[in-house]
Formats: C-alpha cells, structure tokens, sequence
C-alpha cells in the first residue's frame, strides 16, 4: 500500500505510519474546553509553544467559538483574534499551523502569512468563496459534519440513520471541494464527534471510524 502522505507547506505528514495528533488553541473569551484562557497573544503563544514540546504535530488556531448556542462573530474580530497568533507561530514553530475557519478573508490572510491548512467546520457552507481561495493557495482543507449550525446543532439531533447520512454529507462536501477546484489529494473529512450529536451518536461514529 502506497503511504498516505499530507502535504503541508515544507511539512510532510505520513499517516499511514501513525496517529498524528492536532492541538487545539481557541483563542476566544468562550470556548467550550479553554474559552478566554489563551485569548491575549502571549498567553496563546505560551500554549501553542508548550503544545509543541509536548509532540502534537499540529496546531490549530480558531478564532471564532463553535461550542453549541454559540453565534458566529464579525470577519473585522475574527482577524484581530488569530492573524497576530499565527504571525508569530509559522515562524517560531516547526510544525504545521492549521486557522479553524470558515471564512474565506481570514483564510486568505492567513495563508498569505504561511499558514499550511484550513480547517472549515461549515464543509463550504458557511463561504462559497473559500474553496477557491483554498485550490488557488493549494492547502489542505478538512471538511467537517455537523447537523445544523453551532447556534442549534444540540437542539435534540436526530438521525435515521447516522453514519449513512454523515458519509452522504461528507461526499456532497468533497464534490463542492473538488468543484471549486481544490485537489483530491488535499481534501480531509471530519465526521464531527460533538457536533450535532448525541452521546450515543459518538461512540458509533468512532466504533465505525473504517
């Protein structure tokens, strides 16, 4: 079997060798795990740095909160919050550095700073217009499942039949992907554990991860 590499700016990410492991910097007032504790610079970059020491392989920087009932904020405060972090983390860190957007300004700014991927919890559809400028920059770009928007996405989800209909969403991302021109080899999927989920929904998503 041919190994299943990521390409990432100057980074080369084999998982077909190993789990590799993303850690998640919000540099928000109200997250759901860490909201408010690495929302000024310094604090972020001291998590970011320590994150690094402790081996994750990414980082991944999110400016805007998706836990539920959360709504989304302005394009003019979601740069505020991460442009100055990642400025400073694709040039202290040796490992890749992922924006959590879906916006395609921040993405663009972002990139044009050396960000190597997007990491899109909308799956497209949240910005018609980030697709291409992720197939113009030609990153990797992770599209997630989620039922619903963060705002309701835990108001009583309900499925008739989950991991069929998570893969159907999933296909339908892909394909607004590769129609907005980015590569397949770029493209990543995310079944969206926690969002618009039950309990019982993420314990059969990760039992039917293959």
């Amino acid at each position: 079997m041919s190994p299943f590499e990521l390409h990432c700016g100057r980074y080369c990410l084999n998982l077909s060798k190993r789990t590799h492991l993303m850690g998640i910097l919000n540099v928000t007032p109200d997250s759901f795990s860490d909201g408010g504790r690495y929302f000024g610079l310094q604090d972020a970059l001291r998590q970011a740095h320590r994150m690094a020491e402790e081996g994750v392989d990414i980082i991944d920087v999110g400016g805007e909160s998706t836990r539920p009932g959360s709504h989304s904020v302005s394009l003019k405060e979601e740069i505020k919050r991460v442009i100055p972090v990642v400025e400073r983390l694709v040039k202290e860190l040796r490992i890749p550095i992922s924006v959590d957007t879906c916006k395609a300004e921040v993405s663009k700014r972002a990139l044009d700073l050396g960000v190597h991927l997007i990491n899109d919890v909308t799956a497209l559809r949240g910005d018609s217009s980030l697709g291409s400028v992720i197939a113009r920059y030609k990153v990797p770009l992770i599209l997630m499942h989620m039922q619903g928007m963060p705002r309701d996405m835990q108001r009583s989800p309900h499925y008739e039949s989950l991991i069929s209909e998570i893969i159907l969403f999933l296909r339908e991302a892909m394909e607004r992907a590769r129609q907005a021109g980015v590569e397949e080899k770029n493209i990543l999927i995310d079944p969206g554990i926690g969002f618009g989920k039950r309990t019982e929904h993420n314990l059969e998503i990760i039992k039917s991860l293959r």
